[in-house]
């Protein structure tokens, strides 16, 4: 009989489908978790699905009488694949919430799924700022771009930058990046003298990079998805911009902590924002790096594994909160005002933009014990998200 209904569910249509065919399957809670696990951002797929599986061995895969199901999908960065790969979660899978999303077009492709189908969307990667207007069912455990931005845009000035270069990825976190470091640079005495976008797929960073050695600015700004730093960094040093007086400066993703001891005694003294960082000193975060990398033979986590870790937190206090019963609806209130300490510092889901207000460190590379880390410097406390307050 359920065979039949969920085909009769399948050939009714999408709308009529997500609207009247998830049910709660027995005593299953399932987590829909669609990632890129291959193409250019697979590192990201990688580190969120190790955070998510930690946080399960850490916590038991048992929560209010439920039991935890994991459904991890490949959309390789693929917005029609992330559509797709949520529809079949949906319907076919009947997941309880859906979750991963490593950039924002595969996030965005997803909103509409989860309004139709009353499905929580936890964002745990993505990070353009609107990304959480497209959804009332959207809740972000991530950052903004926003956020790393407008710190970095207020301590640079002070620190001898007046002019700078921006270069990002073309699409929306990299326009969201240069627009809201250009917008407080500027309002702090400082100049952006070109802003350069480079193609997200394929890049080649090269003749932007000549360019900005050209230019000469004092320092060269730059946002791209996690995984393509460390091609920055090299191809940055590579033309002697360091050697040339050009400081290289950005969000956390150019010294990804994935990738920063492979980049060498290059990438010291390098200066970005963001709200994590494998070295930051609490207690929590120590745990949580030695816990990860014993799971994942050494493996250092990034800022992507804590935004998986922690989004696994808001779906396992969501689901006590609503002691296993209730739909959509329920987890997603349950979701939203949680304050927690997680191993980034203290961080809230806002009730209202149901966006992450966290804590935007300004951290310089060193080297420490022998390798290379992003080491904080700086804390700008309760970091809203700039994107919501206009």
């Amino acid at each position: 009989m359920k065979r039949k209904t969920i085909s009769m569910c399948l050939v009714g249509g999408l709308a009529l489908t997500l609207s009247t065919c998830v049910w709660a399957d027995g005593n299953a809670f399932k987590i829909g978790l669609i990632l890129p696990m291959t193409g250019p951002q697979a590192s990201t797929g990688r580190q969120v699905e190790a955070a998510a599986r930690l946080y399960m061995a850490q916590n038991g895969d048992t929560v209010a009488g439920k039991k935890i199901e994991l459904i991890v999908k490949d959309d390789t960065s693929a917005p029609d694949v992330t559509k797709r790969a949520a529809q079949e979660l949906v319907v076919s899978d009947k997941v309880n919430v859906l979750a991963g999303f490593g950039i924002t077009p595969s996030a965005l492709a997803v909103a509409p799924i989860a309004t139709q189908s009353k499905t929580p969307q936890v964002v745990m990667a993505a990070a353009t700022s609107s990304i959480t207007e497209a959804s009332p069912y959207i809740i972000r455990t991530s950052f903004t771009l926003p956020q790393a931005s407008v710190s970095l845009a207020d301590w640079a000035p002070k620190n001898g930058i007046k002019t700078v270069v921006t270069m990002v990825s073309d699409y929306g976190p990299g326009i969201d990046a240069e627009k809201f470091f250009k917008e407080r640079l500027t309002f702090n005495g400082g100049q952006v003298t070109e802003s350069l976008r480079v193609p997200l797929r394929n890049p080649d960073f090269a003749p932007f990079l000549q360019k900005v050695r050209d230019l000469k600015p004092d320092a060269l700004f730059v946002f791209v998805p996690s995984g393509a730093g460390a091609a920055v960094m090299k191809q940055f040093l590579e033309r002697g911009m360091d050697k040339a007086g050009i400081r290289l400066i950005g969000t956390g993703d150019i010294t990804d902590d994935d990738q920063l001891n492979d980049m060498g005694d290059g990438a010291v003294g390098v200066v970005t924002s963001h709200h994590y960082s494998a070295y930051h000193p609490s207690n929590a975060n120590k745990k949580f790096v030695e816990a990860f990398q014993k799971a994942n033979k050494g493996l250092r986590p990034n800022y992507m594994a804590v935004g998986g870790y922690d989004g696994m937190r808001v779906i396992y206090e969501a689901l006590k909160a609503t002691k296993g019963s209730g739909g959509g609806d329920a987890l997603l209130a349950a979701m939203k005002g949680q304050i927690f300490e997680s191993p980034r510092g203290p961080m809230f889901i806002d009730a209202q933009t149901r966006d992450v207000v966290q804590n935007i460190y300004l951290r310089k590379v060193e080297r420490k014990d022998g390798q290379l880390y992003n080491v904080e410097f700086e804390t700008i406390k309760d970091v809203k998200d700039p994107g919501k307050n206009r």
